[in-house]
């Protein structure tokens, strides 16, 4: 069972997404919060595997509450109206796991939460993920770490991939593997890196100048 926090100023919006995710099997909304302290003081006390974390809220903006609960376990999925550079960057730098909008299809959020949950498979919303992407990769990179140099040059390989952006599927039919072997390298590479998640490995690829 996936258990969730949604933290969202706007009632209704909370609501929905309850019901969107309630009618799941698998997953939980243990609590409710509606600005940013309140989501901090229920992340601590639910533990949850997921917060679904809205940006722009009363009190503290969901920034600064991730930085607040940044030595918990629970990965952090930004979801909102604002399809801005500005707050995919600063979030995802202060460790979210995703990036949604919330005129996605309930789907759509359904199958984020999931993948947040699992998280070898974090996302962005494709509206904002080759921007993302891009921004990284006009940036000077950064000097090779260490730790690189435990990967194997297989996964040095899908590492670069998803430094592209590139999902399991693109990258099994690229290197000729099964996808189930992409999934492993993913999570070796996120091991031995001490990656958070997948958003994170392909950062680390652009500073790294493997893409």
């Amino acid at each position: 069972m996936i258990s969730v926090v949604i933290a969202d100023d706007q009632p209704l919006v909370r609501s929905g997404l309850r019901m969107i995710l309630e009618g799941e099997a698998d997953i939980s909304v243990v609590a409710e919060a509606a600005d940013g302290d309140e989501a901090v003081a229920l992340v601590l006390a639910h533990q949850p595997d997921v917060l679904l974390l809205d940006v722009q809220m009363p009190g503290i903006d969901g920034i600064a509450a991730m930085k607040k609960i940044a030595a918990h376990n629970a990965r952090v999925l930004i979801l909102t109206t604002f399809d801005l550079d500005e707050y995919v960057h600063h979030t995802m730098r202060a460790g979210a796991s995703g990036f949604l909008l919330k005129d996605m299809s309930g789907e759509d959020i359904v199958s984020a939460v999931r993948q947040v949950a699992r998280g070898a498979d974090s996302l962005l919303a494709p509206s904002v993920t080759r921007r993302l992407i891009q921004r990284f990769a006009a940036a000077p990179p950064q000097p090779s770490t260490a730790r690189l140099g435990q990967l194997t040059a297989r996964e040095v390989d899908v590492l670069r991939l998803v430094g592209r952006g590139m999902s399991n599927a693109e990258i099994a039919r690229e290197l000729f593997i099964a996808e189930s072997t992409v999934k492993t390298h993913v999570v070796r590479v996120l091991m031995k890196l001490g990656l958070r998640d997948r958003v994170h490995a392909a950062i680390a690829a652009h500073q790294a100048g493997l893409t």
